[in-house]
């Protein structure tokens, strides 16, 4: 028979998992909502000369739906390129704009990443997941002939550092999960991994179209 305690201790622990998610994640909004409140308030309590709580963060909102809503069209996207021509003008700023503009792009752009796959990396015996965000990358030999490369991208670090390396077409591992999933996966740390993929490789030839290898 299951004594009490046990089961206490079982339930505790299962109600633990269950509000811990919870409560990190009321912990995050209500951070992120104090850090842009605080940010704006002082514009603000200059003006009525008393802090208004709140105001700073419905404030930023708006200007960043009307940032939005200026971006989406031709004379705001014709601004914007202006102000980024400026920006990458200057040096210090350039160095720190520019990297953060292209992760920003190539995250906010689901065609970016192409398959989720996987690939022998760091070294042999060991794989990794990736996204394929590149086909038919070609090296040049000495000889003249040319070798078709696909480039990965390898995240080292939840989602937004990485390696990029370049792969043989037969080098890669096509898992047929959705890019969205592949996400989900990553940043899980592997958790949200289904027990068996199966390969399903672009380049097969036509006898083998029909059988798929398993990867556990």
């Amino acid at each position: 028979m299951i004594s009490v305690r046990a089961t206490f201790k079982r339930k505790f622990i299962a109600g633990l998992m269950v509000s811990i998610p919870a409560l990190v994640s009321i912990l995050v909004i209500a951070w992120v909502f104090r850090t842009i409140d605080n940010f704006l308030s002082p514009v603000y309590e200059g003006v009525f000369h008393r802090h208004i709580y709140g105001l700073g963060f419905l404030s930023a909102i708006c200007i960043i739906f009307t940032l939005g809503m200026v971006s989406t069209n031709v004379i705001g996207k014709k601004v914007i390129r202006a102000v980024e021509r400026s920006l990458m003008n200057i040096p210090v700023l350039k160095s720190v704009y520019s990297p953060i503009k292209s992760v920003m792009d190539a995250f906010s752009n689901s065609s970016s990443f192409k398959k989720f796959v996987i690939v022998e990396y760091p070294r042999k015996g060991a794989y990794a997941f990736g996204f394929l965000t590149k086909e038919n990358a070609v090296k040049m030999h000495e000889d003249g002939t040319r070798q078709e490369l696909v480039a990965v991208y390898i995240p080292t670090n939840n989602l937004y550092l990485g390696d990029v390396a370049l792969f043989r077409q037969e080098e890669i591992f096509y898992t047929g999960i959705p890019v969205e999933d592949g996400v989900k996966i990553v940043l899980s740390g592997g958790i949200a991994t289904p027990h068996t993929m199966k390969e399903a490789i672009r380049d097969r030839r036509p006898e083998d179209q029909n059988t798929n290898t398993k990867i556990s």
